[in-house]
């Protein structure tokens, strides 16, 4: 791939989108790479997955502009589907993913760190929906992701004046869950990715459905969702070995990695 580097280490993996000299900006082949690079990964051994940009200047300083101002109505609505679609699979991918920010993450970049799990991010990281500035609206999911995760009126402050806000902020609001230095970035990310790793995979897996689909459902269909997937991490090898070893009291066994079975 040209602009998508991948690499797994052990149980999890990094992915990293690579344009540096255009700061990581999205246009159509990366949103195309990282689709595939989604495809790569081996999720019989993969059990988290991180995604930052390369450089330590921006983590995807949004869509390529140079790529959309001539674009027709028609073409506009499918490059936003192109991104959405890529970012919902991100979003709705099995495991977990966390976003390690560093830099700029506006517009497009904003969206695809909203599109993962987990948000954390550099000291000099800077997020902002832009696009009202440049008469369109977000089109990667900006408008309904933001105002999920930060309040609906901090997002339409945030989108309807364009404004850009530094990390802290971002940390005040919501929007990510910790702030680094930049060198700190990325061990942390790999220190939580590596934590998420070590516990059983199918119960992870099934606590990322459960909190993701509850949030479109009523609490009633979303506690019966619960229920579901509580019961079927049941009878499982994860369940039987997790639970054995902690009624363990002696803790005589050697605990083995979880088996994802």
């Amino acid at each position: 791939m040209e602009y998508i580097v991948y690499e797994q280490k052990g149980q999890y993996a990094i992915l990293t989108v690579s344009r540096e000299k255009a700061l990581n900006a999205l246009n159509s082949a990366v949103l195309e790479e990282l689709n595939a690079a989604l495809d790569g990964v081996d999720l019989d051994e993969v059990r988290c997955l991180i995604v930052t940009g390369a450089g330590p200047k921006s983590f995807v300083a949004g869509a390529d502009i140079g790529e959309m101002s001539t674009l027709t109505k028609a073409e506009g609505e499918a490059f936003g589907k192109k991104g959405n679609d890529v970012f919902r699979r991100l979003e709705t991918f099995p495991i977990p993913v966390i976003a390690a920010v560093n830099g700029f993450a506006l517009g497009g970049g904003c969206e695809l760190a909203m599109s993962c799990d987990i948000r954390i991010c550099s000291e000099n990281a800077v997020f902002g929906q832009p696009e009202t500035g440049l008469g369109i609206t977000p089109g990667f999911g900006g408008t309904q992701r933001l105002a999920r995760l930060v309040g609906p009126g901090m997002a339409k402050q945030m989108i309807y004046t364009a404004r850009n806000i530094k990390a802290q902020e971002a940390y005040r609001i919501g929007l990510v869950n910790a702030v680094y230095p930049q060198e700190e970035l990325l061990p942390a990310a790999e220190k939580m990715a590596a934590g998420i790793a070590k516990n059983a995979p199918i119960a992870v897996r099934s606590c990322k459905k459960a909190i993701n689909g509850g949030l479109d459902l009523s609490m009633d269909e979303a506690l019966v969702l619960e229920e579901k997937l509580f019961g079927g991490c049941f009878e499982t090898e994860d369940q039987k070995y997790g639970m054995a070893f902690f009624l363990d009291k002696n803790k005589e066994k050697v605990k083995e990695p979880f088996q994802n079975r």
